[in-house]
């Protein structure tokens, strides 16, 4: 259940920030900015209240956040999606994934079993 609101969470926020965007021709999307930013907010909230470790759960938050976005928005709104941006966002998981494997729970497990 954590992972699903984490991915809610995530969604909440890319629909958020690209509801930003169009708000800039159609006004009325300011609503989906806000309730988008709450959600997400909440969500994540509720996320850290399960027990993922901040971190992690940011980590994996903001990286999706910024790749999604940078994807939808090339998609939707026609933005520039360049092979260096596409370098940037895989670097970018790549730190999560190495934050997330160098966590406690993950070294306190590897210890144990050694």
């Amino acid at each position: 259940m954590t992972w699903i609101l984490l991915i809610a969470a995530i969604a909440s926020e890319v629909a958020a920030t690209l509801s930003l965007k169009a708000s800039q021709t159609t006004p009325a999307f300011y609503a989906v900015v806000v309730l988008g930013y709450l959600a997400a907010f909440t969500l994540i909230a509720l996320v850290l209240k399960r027990g993922m470790g901040l971190g992690i759960a940011y980590g994996i938050w903001a990286a999706s956040g910024v790749a999604l976005t940078a994807v939808l928005s090339s998609i939707i709104f026609g933005e520039a999606f360049t092979p260096l941006m596409g370098i940037g966002i895989v670097l970018i998981m790549a730190g999560v994934v190495l934050v997330e494997t160098g966590s406690p729970s993950h070294t306190a497990t590897a210890t144990e079993k050694a």
